[in-house]
């Protein structure tokens, strides 16, 4: 789809395609069937099988291709030869003509066992707010309704839905409003985590004072 000059594709769970003027990002590669090999970066949020895939990596990046990652992915990330940039929330980027801003991503209630959440505050994951000829967008990664989200300011979000790991329907719709971007997107399902019956009820329970748009995969 467009938005104000930006193409996004939606190629896979939490895997966004956002093509600028300059540059070329992809968020959380997984399952990309063909070879694209023009990304300007790839932001990772997180360690997680669904969210750096080394094969999926692969099929994105070029020679000048920048890696964002936490730093607990540096070694996953051991085997790419391209220029890395390992982060923790709360940090500032600029990378050619990206901004980018790391934010909090965690679990609050989507625990592992009675004792431990899925992903832990403690862990470092990230979020990112990145600014891309002036537009906003922010990709949420595997995290739950948290305190930080009421700070961001954003004109396009992707928000995950499909629960267990990451915030359910009901609990990305409060988040939507929260943010009240001008334009989400529903993301973390369709390929073996959520389905887009959660996408669909996310959509219905937001109702008609948001944009948001549920994307088809392109790949």
């Amino acid at each position: 789809m467009e938005y104000k000059g930006l193409n996004i594709d939606w190629l896979h769970h939490n895997c966004f395609r956002i093509c600028g003027k300059n540059a070329t990002i992809y968020t959380d590669p997984y399952k990309i069937n063909k070879n694209y090999n023009d990304a300007s970066l790839v932001l990772i949020t997180h360690d997680h099988y669904d969210h750096l895939e080394a094969a999926s990596i692969s099929k994105v990046i070029s020679k000048n291709s920048v890696i964002v990652a936490p730093k607990d992915c540096e070694n996953p990330l051991a085997a790419f030869k391209n220029k890395k940039i390992l982060v923790s929330p709360y940090e500032v980027k600029i990378i050619d003509e990206v901004t980018i801003k790391t934010v909090p991503s965690y679990n609050t209630n989507k625990f592992r066992d009675k004792k431990e959440v899925f992903h832990p505050k403690s862990k470092g994951n990230v979020g990112y707010v990145f600014i891309v000829d002036g537009i906003r967008l922010y990709i949420g990664g595997d995290t739950d309704l948290i305190e930080e989200m009421g700070d961001l300011r954003v004109d396009v979000a992707f928000l995950p839905v499909s629960g267990t790991y990451v915030m359910t329907a009901e609990e990305a719709a409060e988040a939507a409003k929260r943010i009240h971007a001008d334009l989400t997107i529903p993301s973390h399902y369709g390929s073996g985590i959520g389905t887009s019956q959660d996408a669909q009820r996310f959509k219905k329970l937001v109702g008609q004072d948001l944009n948001v748009k549920i994307l088809d995969s392109v790949d």
